[in-house]
């Protein structure tokens, strides 16, 4: 263990691991299957990252976002670790050229999307790589129960035949113990190995609001609490509204969707955590994977549409461990459209197999082909093209990519990159023989370094200006030197992508598989049904509910959401209740009784023996019989 805390203090800079990080390491360096279940902020990744470097080999990543890889795998490399990221944004040659680093290299991580285990290139790889760890990020994902279900996880179960003495770890920060059973069942685990952190945040102050006025209920939780926010809403549009409304009374605000050019996210993102705007708005596509400590509030304007997600998005506040506010503002027809959009969430089988066949179409797609291609995807275009509507449109591209059809990337800045293709004599003789590219290959070679063995990202501008020509004069040499095959050219991209994972089929095939459609549909409303109880609930502690939803039923109450501070309020000590609680125990338990009759024979004050009471039912308790009289239940 000594070894352990050494890699820490070498790569991180941290002296200690955070509780259970080292349980957890242990277990994983000793070969243990090892599941994690840690709420957000609670240190995940170090868990893999030191283990793995702990024993020679690398560790394969599995993770279904590639800003994320990205950003971990950036994040890395400044530590001076080797590590690098395959996903559907490099062309065939540039993932050939990072398997054989992970083969011959000194290559430590590799990060994959769960989509690249179907290749047959990279189970053919994998066979010739010394793995010494497995680690599935977003493990969640793998469970048919849980909120964020991808089948190509499934697959995950594959992989361990090729690497089968080498252990995984498998992390979340969002699993009930129905989906963490499901996971360990789904990759195979040895035995059961579970190590939990309790997912109570007692830093983290929950409060819930109804209010129709929320944009001035905003402002006063952003004028009374210091600091740095986020405020989460359901839709793109409202995140530039509510921004430009904080703007306008002189708060610092910027906002942030999935729709925007990449690069200008990246800017907003940075300039958030910089310091230099206060508040970001966003839809749930921010937050994953950004480690800011020091967010004082998180402020949800929408109700999430499970309390997995809303957890995640909350729990971004106070990850330094000091006191932080996570506020949900609603009304009702907030609920009412929730309840509304299950029928959106999950369009009819019909307009689903006419996206898909849309979806075909649009990329000229023949049956039975298009396995594993990658395309550039204007969605709004394709919606217009076939007269689609956008919201029903995107929901069954969910559902496509939740049965491994299809699988759809938010938009991305991959820079411009080139690699020479010939060695450095049959170039020498390029040069000679075409003297007016002779002193541009000089630039290239003077400008960047390890061209001959690696891409490696080029700015046209910065040429240009260097070269005393337009940009377009240099674009149009090196598309030139790529026809004359002296170098592998890739100009900068920034759309979405979506990959075909699986070739087009039939229109008779029933991909579907409709009675797992139904089930997931349930579950969904399963769900939805929970982030309501929670919103609406006044009786029972924020963070109790959370818990129990979670599987920690012996939570204490939190003291600190609103609930607890009305029932506060109210001079209910903890010393009080639980008087009344036993005093009411008794008596219920003797035989059913009237409510009336409760309340005017304990002697404590009426609101606070009603109040004990509504705890009771929220708990399941108690409960009136056919008589209309208390009962307690076993």
């Amino acid at each position: 263990m000594s070894n352990l805390r050494e890699i820490l203090l070498k790569y991180w800079g941290y002296s200690q691991f955070r509780p259970l990080q080292e349980e957890i390491i242990e277990s994983v360096v000793k070969g243990n299957d090892t599941l994690a279940l840690m709420p957000t902020g609670g240190g995940k990744s170090i868990i893999f990252q030191v283990a793995a470097l702990a024993s020679e080999g690398l560790c394969i990543v599995v993770t279904p976002l590639i800003a994320l890889m990205n950003d971990q795998v950036l994040n890395l490399q400044k530590r001076k670790i080797s590590a690098i990221a395959i996903s559907s944004s490099l062309t065939n040659r540039e993932i050939d050229l990072a398997f054989d680093k992970c083969i011959f290299g000194n290559v430590k991580f590799l990060y994959l999307s769960p989509e690249r285990l179907h290749s047959d290139l990279f189970l053919t790889k994998i066979k010739q790589m010394k793995v010494n760890l497995l680690a599935i990020d977003e493990a969640h994902c793998i469970s048919q129960w849980g909120y964020d279900f991808r089948p190509s996880y499934l697959r995950i179960a594959e992989i361990r035949k090729e690497i089968s003495d080498i252990p995984v770890v498998a992390l979340t920060a969002s699993a009930t113990k129905e989906v963490a059973k499901d996971i360990m069942e789904k990759l195979n685990f040895k035995k059961e190995n579970v190590f939990t952190k309790s997912f109570e945040r007692k830093n983290l102050v929950y409060h819930i609001e109804e209010t129709e006025k929320k944009y001035n209920y905003l402002l006063r939780i952003i004028n009374n609490v210091k600091g740095t926010g986020v405020v989460y809403t359901r839709n793109r549009r409202k995140t530039k509204e509510v921004a430009l409304f904080l703007y306008q009374n002189k708060i610092s605000a910027d906002y942030y969707h999935a729709g925007l050019d990449s690069r200008i996210r990246n800017k907003k993102q940075d300039d958030w955590i910089s310091g230099k705007t206060r508040i970001i708005v966003a839809t749930n596509a921010f937050g994953m994977g950004i480690d800011k400590p020091d967010v004082r509030f998180v402020v949800h304007l929408d109700i999430p549409d499970s309390l997995e997600a809303y957890y995640q998005e909350a729990g971004r506040g106070g990850r330094d461990e000091k006191k932080a506010f996570a506020v949900l503002l609603y009304e009702k027809s907030d609920i009412l459209n929730l309840q509304k959009n299950t029928d959106l969430e999950f369009p009819s089988e019909e307009y689903i197999k006419l996206t898909y066949k849309a979806l075909c179409n649009y990329f000229n797609i023949p049956i039975g082909s298009g396995k594993n291609t990658v395309h550039e995807f204007n969605f709004k275009k394709f919606c217009d093209n076939y007269n689609l509507k956008p919201l029903e449109t995107f929901n069954s591209i969910k559902i496509l990519e939740q049965v491994g059809l299809v699988q759809l990337t938010d938009a991305f800045y991959n820079p411009s990159k080139l690699m020479f293709l010939t060695n450095k004599t049959n170039l020498y003789e390029f040069q000679v023989a075409n003297s007016a590219f002779d002193n541009f290959i000089k630039l290239i070679l003077r400008t960047y370094s390890g061209v001959f063995s690696d891409y490696t990202h080029i700015n046209e501008e910065y040429l240009a200006q260097i070269f005393k020509v337009d940009k377009s004069i240099i674009i149009k040499y090196l598309n030139t030197l790529k026809q004359y095959n002296i170098i592998d050219y890739l100009p900068e991209t920034n759309s979405p992508k979506i990959t075909f994972i699986e070739e087009r089929l039939a229109e008779n095939n029933n991909f579907l598989n409709y009675e797992n459609f139904g089930i997931r549909k349930e579950r969904y409303i399963k769900r939805v049904e929970s982030v309501i109880n929670y919103v609406t609930s006044t009786a029972k502690c924020r963070s109790q509910i959370i818990l129990e939803y979670f599987g920690e039923t012996n939570s204490v109450r939190c003291g600190t959401c609103d609930v607890c501070k009305r029932r506060n309020e109210l001079e209910l000590s903890k010393y009080e209740f639980d008087i009344i609680l036993e005093i009411l125990k008794k008596k219920i338990r003797e035989a059913p009784v009237s409510l009336n009759y409760i309340v005017e024979n304990i002697s404590y004050p009426d609101y606070k023996v009603i109040k004990v009471i509504e705890w009771l039912f929220e708990n399941n308790k108690i409960k009136y019989n056919e008589e209309n009289n208390l009962i307690w239940l076993k």
